[in-house]
């Protein structure tokens, strides 16, 4: 008992600088071992029960049980400093820099059948200060003539300006027809119509190359209020002959 006493002392003079709490856990566990020891040494006749204690139970469990619970936690402590020592010795490989397909160019800002009629009046309103003599023709305008005049224009190039098609025109009336042309082959889905930035002027394309260079099916390239598909807020195009006015 004076050996393991002193061993006490000497282990409490460490604790002290070192943690506390440590130490409290120690005074508990060497309070319980010198109990048990202490009682080993008198006869059983003689030993006095602790206050709580029954007969049959052996302090000496207790202990036993205390001391598996700490093995464990200390056989836990073990495997986690070997694996942080594994650890340090591993240089994972850093992410490489992501690679993304590049991406087409944004959609162009759809063109409305009012934003259509917007420009066309803008075109009309060349022709109505103009009044000039002029002689009568017997030449006339059919909307499948324009509509073939406008495939060969929107073939010869990638992108048709809106008033480059009314650049020839001499009379509203050659106005009106080109228009109809337009919105046929609008309907028909040959043609897409947009604007590369909101106001701008309207640019016209073929619906093969500006369909896919938009990402937008053909069926909403040209917008009108109404599904896409439908024909709600599409106008009717008269295919009969227009004749040039006196």
């Amino acid at each position: 008992l004076t050996k393991i006493a002193t061993q006490f002392i000497e282990y409490i003079e460490l604790m002290r600088e070192l943690d506390l709490e440590v130490a409290g856990e120690f005074l508990v566990m060497a309070s319980t071992l010198m109990y048990i020891k202490s009682r080993e040494l008198l006869p059983l006749d003689q030993q006095v029960l602790a206050e709580g204690e029954e007969e049959e139970e052996d302090p000496r469990w207790d202990l036993i049980r205390q001391l598996v619970e700490y093995k464990k936690f200390k056989d836990a402590a073990a495997q986690l400093h070997q694996r942080e020592a594994e650890q340090e010795k591993i240089f994972p490989r850093l992410p490489g820099k992501q690679e993304f397909e590049p991406s087409g160019p944004p959609p162009r800002p759809e063109v409305s059948l009012f934003d259509l009629i917007n420009a066309v009046s803008n075109v009309l309103k060349r022709f109505q200060q103009r009044e000039e003599a002029r002689d009568i023709f017997e030449d006339k305008w059919t909307v499948s003539e324009k509509i073939e005049l406008l495939r060969q224009a929107i073939a010869a190039r990638t992108a048709l300006k809106f008033s480059e098609l009314f650049e020839q025109t001499t009379s509203r009336t050659e106005v009106v027809v080109t228009f109809l042309a337009l919105l046929e082959l609008i309907r028909l889905k040959h043609i897409v119509v947009s604007q590369p930035t909101p106001f701008s002027e309207i640019e016209i394309r073929r619906a093969t190359t500006a369909v896919v260079a938009a990402g937008v099916p053909p069926a909403s390239a040209f917008s009108t209020g109404g599904t896409p598909g439908s024909t709600a807020g599409k106008m009717p195009v008269a295919t009969t002959d227009i004749p040039r006015p006196s």
